[in-house]
């Protein structure tokens, strides 16, 4: 008798059902909204009248099924790896030598932020590049986020689901060794690797560097070192509530948001808002449809209590470069200037031996993928183009 490896991949679109879509009109059309807290507009959380604006377009306006299409259009699997069904677009290279790219996604993200980005690496001639520069594009959704999940399946952090995409590129997909890259838990997904799988590696390139442990000896830190830490303490003081809560008690908040359109939509927007390069208005800088597709994704899935869960690991354990790890293959960093955290080269220096390669971008935040897709696309191929 031939047994099926389960980790085969299969052919994957998404279609929600419109009984989902009927649900989501229903719950929009009874948002109830708090007042407006004293102060200034977004200094205590989503603001109220840019939320209820918001909430009116996602009922009245927004096209669910256009955007649906649009991820469609790319080729789409999903294998069950170690009890997850893992899903992820798997874009051949337009070129005479692809280049096997892990492309990682964060939070509060989705496979929808890199829908811009992947045709310029995997097709640079139809953006008047190199073909001979082309990427063979890998993007999952992270275990427990959008398709990779399903009610009561295990919960990962950032080092189970490390091994998982590595499993995924090497024993299934068969790339003996691939470049990675990533923001957010992406970045730390992709350092992660580069300590624990460094020999299936081509190099890592980050648009986010990882929490950096403070354990410079005494009277060896820099000025700006010292500067960048004390920034950081401010900053956790005012805007890290998030992640406590996400890494602590997340059931509790996963029943207000998975019962709440308007409070998922507050939640998730108010990242958007506060980690993107723009004016004052958000939209400046990320395609509000765009913005919704990737709210809608939690939505419909249901997924947003179990996308916490890599908080959790990082608040109840430690990062991927904690005990004085490092990581040793080939590295390079696009510091987008909006970006939460912007630490010197010379911390991260100290534990990317290998740290070939540091650009200050022009203009971009958080989510450079969706804010700024032609400059990272530039950066991710000018990095690799010497390690090909």
């Amino acid at each position: 008798m031939t047994t099926v490896d389960p980790r085969l991949p299969m052919p994957y679109e998404m279609h929600m059902p419109a009984s989902a879509l009927e649900d989501l009109q229903r719950r929009l059309a009874h948002t109830r909204l708090p007042d407006r807290a004293p102060g200034a507009a977004w200094e205590h959380g989503a603001d109220v009248d840019w939320l209820a604006e918001l909430v009116g377009y996602w009922r009245e306006d927004f096209d669910w099924r256009a955007q649906e299409a649009e991820l469609n259009s790319f080729p789409q699997y999903r294998s069950e790896i170690r009890g997850i069904p893992l899903h992820f677009l798997h874009v051949p290279g337009q070129g005479p030598d692809p280049v096997p790219l892990l492309l990682s996604h964060g939070w509060p993200g989705s496979v929808f932020e890199f829908l811009d980005l992947i045709p310029r690496l995997t097709d640079p001639a139809r953006f008047g590049g190199d073909p001979a520069d082309s990427f063979t594009v890998v993007a999952p959704s992270l275990p427990g986020y959008g398709l990779s999940f399903r009610p009561g399946q295990e919960r990962f952090s950032i080092p189970e689901i490390a091994d998982t995409f590595a499993e995924l590129m090497t024993e299934v997909l068969g790339y003996e060794r691939f470049a990675a890259q990533g923001g957010d838990w992406g970045a730390h997904i992709s350092t992660s690797l580069g300590v624990r799988h460094p020999g299936r590696l081509i190099g890592v390139h980050l648009n986010f560097l990882v929490g950096l442990p403070g354990s410079i000896p005494a009277g060896e830190a820099t000025q700006e070192e010292l500067d960048y830490q004390d920034q950081q303490l401010e900053w956790r003081r005012r805007e890290g509530a998030y992640a406590q809560i996400q890494g602590t008690k997340p059931q509790t908040l996963a029943a207000a948001l998975t019962d709440s359109p308007a409070g998922l939509a507050a939640w998730i927007g108010e990242k958007f808002h506060g980690w993107t390069d723009h004016g004052g208005d958000v939209f400046e800088a990320v395609d509000r449809d765009r913005m919704l597709a990737d709210i809608a994704l939690y939505w419909f899935t249901g997924a947003i209590g179990s996308s916490f869960w890599p908080y959790h690991g990082q608040v109840q354990g430690s990062g991927p470069l904690s005990g004085g790890a490092t990581v040793d293959v080939p590295a390079g960093y696009a510091a987008f200037p909006a970006e939460i955290r912007l630490p010197p080269r010379s911390m991260a220096a100290r534990h990317f031996t290998d740290l070939r390669r540091w650009t200050e971008m022009d203009r971009g935040g958080h989510f450079a993928a969706l804010e700024q897709p032609e400059a990272l696309a530039r950066e991710i191929t000018e990095f690799f183009r010497e390690l090909r």
